[in-house]
């Protein structure tokens, strides 16, 4: 799933899934990612890409980056 940012409005529920296809749009890399509701997440993190790829230490959620 590519995310692309998202402005005010939450429009994805906040940790639905385990995996996300990302970008470099979407750099700095944090969980949950912009456009998810944050009322019912985690604390915002900010995960380093390691080899195209992050975990987030909260919810296990994995990312990776495509290009």
């Amino acid at each position: 799933m590519a995310i692309q940012k998202q402005t005010a409005v939450a429009d994805m529920p906040a940790n639905a899934e385990n995996h996300y296809d990302v970008t470099k749009a979407d750099l700095p890399l944090h969980c949950p990612l912009p456009g998810m509701s944050a009322w019912d997440s985690h604390p915002k993190v900010f995960l380093p890409m390691t080899d195209g790829k992050a975990k987030c230490p909260y919810c296990g959620a994995e990312y990776t980056l495509k290009d």
